[in-house]
Order: structure tokens, then sequence, then C-alpha cells
């Protein structure tokens, strides 16, 4: 069997650069029927998966602690938070379980991550993300309306370059919510990004992408992104890691910048305050880069259209 990263290599230039299959033959120089193979037909390596029960991994106890370790791994280790201090939290916000459950799933987590806080290699390769390309992705976030505790959609699109993100609450989760939010952040950030990535949501999306075909736009979408300039990328089915970084901002957003339902004056209101914490939030220090991610910010708007 060839090695996971050469079967990538195969499905990429299959999927992605149309390539034929004697052409992918002849440039990795391997056997026809092992081209087609690999190139044509569903391959997903077998692995025991063990399934998870309990409170952190069947109520959002998880997610939370989860968020806070991608958040700490990014910091020294002095100043990453103990088990002990995970707990406290947890039990301000209403946690019911042990200090036990919580050490427990940390060192689970830990066990599936690298020292950088990242998943570990599943067989796939880390995707590269030029400066000036975003990644777009709705999210669900409860409000206190009038009394009462609803949930409002929220926008977020994020720039894996610098790490910076942008979000826009909205009451809903259509095609013109969609359409009327980006426009938003593109007022914010002033400028528009060379490409968008997004997933195969039903709003901007008619046919997910095949092996033989593109994905197809729905015609509104598809006129809005040629007004603008942008090119979409939409994700190969299954292949959420592939914006893997508005998916974690999404979540980090929700648990870290709101740490009670926030009150929805309006909706006006509850973008203001999001755009100042995310501004806020743009002064830390990329993870990766060493350098803080408001100074990567204004380094990656050049590359804007």
């Amino acid at each position: 069997m060839l090695a996971m990263t050469d079967i990538n290599t195969i499905r990429n230039l299959r999927n992605n650069h149309d390539q034929s299959i004697e052409s992918i033959r002849k440039s990795l120089n391997i056997n026809w029927r092992t081209a087609k193979k690999y190139a044509d037909k569903d391959f997903v390596p077998k692995i025991k998966l063990h399934k998870r029960s309990g409170m952190m991994y069947e109520e959002k106890w998880g997610d939370i602690v989860s968020l806070w370790l991608t958040e700490d791994f990014k910091l020294p280790r002095k100043k990453r938070r103990t088990n002990k201090q995970f707990f406290n939290d947890l039990i301000e916000s209403g946690f019911p379980g042990s200090y036990r459950t919580v050490c427990n799933f940390v060192q689970e987590w830990k066990a599936t991550h690298t020292d950088k806080g990242e998943v570990k290699d599943l067989g796939y390769e880390r995707l590269e993300h030029p400066a000036g390309e975003a990644q777009l992705d709705f999210g669900t976030m409860e409000v206190e309306k009038d009394g009462s505790f609803v949930d409002i959609k929220i926008l977020v699109m994020t720039f894996p370059f610098s790490n910076r993100a942008f979000g826009i609450a909205l009451p809903a989760e259509n095609q013109e919510c969609l359409l009327e939010g980006i426009k938003q952040i593109l007022k914010q950030i002033n400028g528009v990004p060379t490409v968008i990535r997004i997933d195969n949501m039903s709003t901007a999306v008619v046919r997910s992408k095949t092996r033989y075909e593109k994905a197809r736009l729905t015609k509104e979408f598809q006129s809005f992104a040629l007004h603008y300039g942008f090119k979409v990328q939409t994700c190969n089915p299954r292949s959420g890691y592939e914006k893997g970084s508005v998916e974690n901002k999404v979540g980090y957003v929700r648990y870290n910048f709101f740490s009670t339902s926030p009150k929805l004056i309006s909706f006006e209101n509850l973008n203001q305050r999001l755009a100042d914490k995310l501004k806020k939030d743009s002064q830390r220090v990329h993870y990766e880069k060493k350098k803080k991610i408001s100074d990567l910010w204004q380094e990656e708007q050049t590359s804007f259209l």
C-alpha cells in the first residue's frame, strides 16, 4: 500500500488539477492500476474509533475546555492554566462534574494533540494559507432577548495568515443574511480578500464538488463574488479540516468573548461590541509567527484586491 502522503498527492492531482490517470502515472512513476485505484475510488484508512461518552463529550463542557487548551498551547508553558484552574473556571460557569473528570479529559485531549495544540496528523498535510485569503462559516450563539434566551447566528471570517477574525451577528442563516454579513465584514476590513473558502452551505452552493466536476454556486452568490472580485473555494466533501481556522474561531468567539449570554439590545449594538472585542484580541502574539496579530494584519491587508 502507498503511504498516505502519496495517496493524498494522487487525489490532489486528480481532484484539484484535473490530471488524467495516465498523467498521474507518469509524473509519480507508479502503476496505472494503482493510480486509478486511489484517484477514482473512495479510500479511507481503517482507524479503530472509540466512542467517547460522558458529560465532557455529550455536553458543552468538553468543547469549552478544548478551546481553552488550544489557546493555552499558544502561550509559554509557565503561562498555561493548570487542570485545577480549568476546573475552577468551569465551576463558575455551572459545571456539575468533578475535578477528576476534568483531569481525564485534559489527558485524553493532550494525547491527540501536538505540543503546539494542533490535532496530530491523521493522514493529510497541513494547508498553507497565503496572505489575503479568508475562510467563512456560520455559527450559533445564545443571547438574552426580552427576558428569554434565544439562538442567533454569527458569521465569522478569518484570515489564517494573520489569525485576524471578524464576526457579524445575524438573525438567520439564509442567503440574504449571508450576503449582508459578508458586505458588513468587507466594510470593516476596508478591502476584499483574494479568495474566500466556504463549506458546502446551501445558501451558496447548489452542488458540491465531486471528483469530476467543480462545485456549482447559486446564481446569487456567484454574482455577488463576481461583483466584488474574490474567488470562491469550496471544501471537498467530508473535509472540514480545510477550513479549520474559521471553525476554531467560531467557538473561540462564542466561549471567550461572552462568558454569559449577552443581551441583544440590537444587532448593531451587538456587532459593535463584537468588533471591539475582536480588535482587542488582535493585540495577542501569533502563536507560531511570534508577532502581534495586528501587525501581521497590517501586512496582510496589502494583499487585498
